[in-house]
């Protein structure tokens, strides 16, 4: 038989539901303006470019669109071109995320101790990252021009490396190399910053235990760094993945011989003016890219629990 309660707990307890219930509706007013924002800017595009992949529609809005059902999802499974750009793009995308997020993480190393005009040194490192994306890919157009580019003056003039100028923007081998190289050195300071920022926090006893332990660099590396930065790691691999898959303005201002997932969508809405097919491919996109994303973290995490 359960004792009597007291009166006073039973209030104390409805006292406490009702705050709760108070601070719960209160905090969801304030919300509510930014979920009404996210929805409108995010949630109801999604649900309508994933209602236009089924319709062919047409560039005059007088005119009605046209139900396709998964036609425009056959044409591009069919498509010789996509799977073309999607095998351009996943290289493109694995060579810059694994060379900018090594050259972050060495110049985070190199950079985690004092040394004279650091802060000076960290400000001309992100530079890159800061700048407008326009007036890097016109000074690298410059620098790489074959008539009066300064790489190809050192090339061909002052070296005599090269016989005659290459256009390297004009090959599709050179643009490539070119468009990748560009993307690692305009993004590893993202890495540089976030590695650096989980640097600093560690212990540095830890390193001169184990070089007591007589731990050479690469052992100190692997057993003390790496399982320190691991989770800075992994969300800098994840975040540059996504973003580094849907690159478009990048690529598509250096050069038009490398053609992306993203320079291949913006030819089939703006060239071809097939929004229907173009909204396909974003949503085939998202899949294969969610898709992959959600099993390597999944993977990540079992491998970290055990």
């Amino acid at each position: 038989m359960k004792p009597p309660q007291n009166p006073t707990e039973t209030r104390g307890k409805n006292k406490k539901i009702k705050r709760r219930t108070g601070d719960s509706k209160i905090a969801l007013a304030f919300l509510l303006p930014t979920i009404i924002l996210l929805a409108g800017l995010v949630l109801y595009p999604m649900i309508e470019n994933i209602r236009i992949s089924f319709f062919d529609v047409p560039l005059n809005p007088n005119l009605d669109e046209i139900f396709l059902g998964l036609e425009n999802y056959q044409t591009i499974l069919t498509d010789r071109d996509f799977y073309r750009s999607l095998g351009v793009t996943v290289l493109y995308t694995a060579l810059t995320v694994v060379g900018s997020t090594i050259l972050g993480l060495g110049v985070a190393m190199l950079f985690n101790r004092e040394f004279r005009f650091r802060k000076l040194s960290r400000s001309i490192i992100i530079l890159s990252y800061v700048t407008p994306s326009i007036s890097l890919v016109f000074a690298w157009q410059y620098m790489f021009n074959n008539t009066y580019g300064i790489i190809n003056h050192w090339l061909v003039d002052v070296t005599g490396i090269l016989d005659e100028a290459p256009l390297w923007f004009d090959n599709p081998a050179s643009s490539f190399a070119l468009v990748t190289i560009f993307a690692i050195w305009r993004y590893f300071p993202y890495a540089f910053i976030s590695f650096l920022a989980i640097l600093q926090t560690m212990d540095e006893t830890l390193y001169e235990a184990a070089e007591i332990d007589g731990a050479n660099a690469w052992q100190k590396f692997v057993n003390i760094t790496l399982p320190a930065i691991r989770p800075v790691l992994i969300t800098i691999v994840t975040l540059r993945t996504i973003w580094t898959f849907y690159m478009f303005n990048d690529v598509y201002l250096l050069t038009k011989q490398v053609d992306v997932i993203g320079v291949y969508l913006y030819e089939q809405a703006f060239s071809q003016n097939d929004m229907g097919q173009a909204a396909a491919i974003s949503v085939v996109l998202f899949v294969i890219l969610f898709t992959v994303i959600y099993f390597s973290r999944r993977k990540v995490d079992v491998t970290n629990e055990t």
